[in-house]
């Protein structure tokens, strides 16, 4: 393994560059290493090709922006026709179906062009793949009696896979001593309002039920929801934290029980309180821990660090298994944020290492973290600044593949198939991963 330790730069993409981890990473699929290059580098959607003939989901931003620039400062209508995700295949590589969410940068080396009218993505002058835009669900046709949109409501994401609801878009950690210092949903939120977007802060219980009846009646495709939002220090809504979260599931599981499988990403909670949610029928529990190292922890969540504590934090990770099972808590970390300035590690070989302690102690207990790849976002702390090497992907997908195999642990529920060509996670590339035998 490479050891990088000027990452001042943001390391080009080149074919050259993916033939080489091509060779290297034999057992990983190509499918998950493209996957993860266009993720870190994001994607130049020329104008032309949103002149695609069948109409398309766009992105919803459904909590975060997960673009390189300002909203403001997208041009070409990649601020309103971005598909919310592109599902490329065929290609240099002849890559099977891989779905990957849309990052905006108009300054990336992969650009979607329309090739005899098909969306086709191109690393340079190499074609990549053809791409499919996701289609737009029957019920996004309806308003509410409110006069939201179901996109607003509720959204789809993970090629329809999974309804998301952040039904709080905002995050009480606020300003650069108490945010996590990657995370834009405060800013994402105030772009959307500055833009005049609709863009509702606090979703309605009465909203969400009235478009689940619309996914009930005329959907067979989503199979999960997952219940998010930012994190409550003192109350909301006149309630608790745990209270204001509480109700969604309440009442999502009283008028349509078990209809979909229900997640719950939120702050470490105790058992107490995450027994609440399993009784409320809550099946899969993410208390995202963000970033293993605890220094790093408490410099990159500093408002998680001064309110909760490292040590508290994991101990409830650890300890709301015994609530929901520990196959179904699978909490996330930001996949890249160790190689972060100023005060992240300084080689590639060093982050690893450090994350593949943090996989070693959660999957020794059966426990599955996943993660999403970091994305300099703008208006962040951490802001526009170099994101990690490709090389920093493929072997963080390496040392979570071998701790998953080496546990001999059962395949993530709630996300879907698993393996190269049905994966439908679509901000990394660990579902992509799963039961891949590698090549020759």
């Amino acid at each position: 393994m490479a050891e990088i330790s000027d990452l001042t730069q943001r390391p080009a993409s080149s074919i050259a560059l993916l033939e080489e981890m091509e060779r290297t990473y034999k057992d990983l699929p190509m499918e998950a290493i493209v996957k993860q290059d266009i993720l870190r580098q994001g994607i130049h959607f020329l104008p032309e090709s949103f002149q695609v003939l069948t109409p398309y989901k766009s992105k919803d931003y459904f909590i975060f922006s997960f673009d390189h620039i300002p909203l403001a400062d997208l041009k070409d209508g990649a601020d309103t026709k971005a598909p919310e995700e592109i599902k490329i295949s065929g290609g240099h590589f002849g890559l099977l179906k891989t779905v990957i969410s849309t990052r905006n940068n108009p300054n990336s080396p992969y650009k979607m062009k329309l090739k005899e009218g098909v969306p086709t993505l191109f690393l340079d002058e190499t074609e990549i793949g053809s791409a499919e835009y996701p289609p737009i669900p029957s019920w996004y046709r309806h308003k509410t009696k409110s006069g939201k949109l179901p996109g607003e409501i509720a959204p789809v994401i993970e090629w329809g896979y999974l309804i998301y609801l952040t039904v709080f878009r905002n995050c009480q950690y606020f300003g650069k001593d108490e945010e996590c210092a990657y995370c834009d949903i405060n800013h994402n939120y105030r772009q959307q309002k500055g833009a005049g977007r609709p863009y509702t802060g606090v979703k309605d219980v009465d909203d969400i039920l009235e478009v689940f009846s619309w996914i009930d009646s005329e959907d067979e495709i989503a199979k999960v929801y997952t219940i998010t939002g930012g994190s409550v220090l003192t109350n909301l809504k006149k309630k608790s934290e745990v209270d204001f979260y509480l109700q969604y599931p309440l009442a999502i599981e009283e008028r349509f029980p078990k209809r979909w499988m229900g997640k719950l990403v939120a702050q470490a909670f105790e058992k107490e309180d995450c027994q609440k949610f399993k009784d409320a029928g809550i099946q899969i529990y993410h208390p995202n821990y963000e970033v293993w190292d605890k220094n790093l922890f408490e410099k990159i969540c500093p408002g998680k660090a001064s309110w909760i504590g490292y040590d508290r934090w994991i101990r409830r990770v650890v300890e709301s298994a015994e609530v929901f099972g520990p196959e179904n808590v699978i909490p996330n970390f930001v996949g890249g944020v160790e190689l972060s300035e100023p005060h992240g590690f300084k080689t590639v070989g060093e982050a690893i290492n450090s994350t593949k302690q943090g996989l070693d102690f959660f999957m020794s207990k059966g426990i599955v973290p996943r993660f999403t790849a970091w994305c300099p976002e703008p208006y962040t702390t951490l802001g526009q600044q170099a994101g990690p090497p490709l090389v920093y992907f493929c072997e963080l997908l390496r040392a979570w593949k071998e701790t998953f195999e080496l546990y001999k642990l059962p395949v993530p529920p709630g996300y879907g198939e698993p393996g190269p060509g049905r994966a439908v996670f679509s901000v990394s590339a660990f579902m992509d991963v799963i039961g891949y035998s590698g090549r020759n």
